[in-house]
């Protein structure tokens, strides 16, 4: 806190190139679609599986929908497993308490099962294997206020896994503007090889937890 009681900003980011060919490019939409097409044949009986457990645990819906921000600010309809009670939910939809999620919900998110349904969003073009992670409206309004830099998240389709996610995989949402300054590293730096190397980091922490 400033000597007058008034909350300092966070200092703005160095400028972002968002220039970057390979983000809204052929070859990383074509990646995207690949990767998830040959994930189906697992994914789907992994989903069927998550599914089942979800409903006898914690009954109908087993998938939870959520506005968030995605490219260009534009916000779009994501799709997971439900992993909290159906009376967890709040205003801005993410406020909840490490008991609200259920043990069948502990076990989904350890090993990101919840995330499988975000396949679906992938193939409409709504996001991508690697990204920055895609926020509520609250969150990017709150966070917008205490960073002007903060939409630049949104120069690049959101992932279900990111460059924050690998080298902070224990943040909250209250280190989002922590994990911004590698969202915009990653989006000044991105191409296959970094796709790819951020998706055997993502693997490897799913490994070791």
């Amino acid at each position: 806190m400033s000597g007058n009681g008034a909350p300092h900003h966070i200092a703005r980011s160095e400028t972002v190139q968002i220039s970057n060919p390979y983000l809204l490019g052929f070859t990383k939409r074509t990646f995207d679609i690949l990767l998830s097409l040959a994930m189906l044949p697992f994914a789907i009986p992994a989903a069927v599986i998550c599914w089942t457990l979800v409903m006898l645990t914690m009954g109908a819906p087993a998938i939870f929908t959520q506005q968030r921000v995605g490219l260009n600010g534009k916000t779009f309809r994501m799709y997971k497993f439900r992993s909290i009670r159906r009376t967890s939910d709040t205003k801005n939809g993410t406020s909840h308490s490490h008991a609200d999620i259920t043990p069948v919900g502990r076990l989904l998110r350890m090993f990101r099962l919840d995330e499988l349904p975000q396949i679906y969003n992938i193939l409409r073009g709504e996001m991508s294997w690697v990204g920055p992670r895609p926020e509520v409206p609250y969150y990017v309004g709150l966070f917008s206020q205490k960073n002007p830099d903060f939409h630049l998240r949104h120069k690049a389709l959101p992932g279900i896994t990111g460059l924050a996610q690998v080298r902070n995989p224990n943040a909250t949402p209250n280190d989002n503007l922590e994990k911004m300054q590698h969202d915009l590293e990653y989006i000044r730096k991105a191409s296959l090889l970094q796709d790819l190397k951020i998706l055997l980091q993502t693997a490897l922490v799913i490994v070791n937890k």
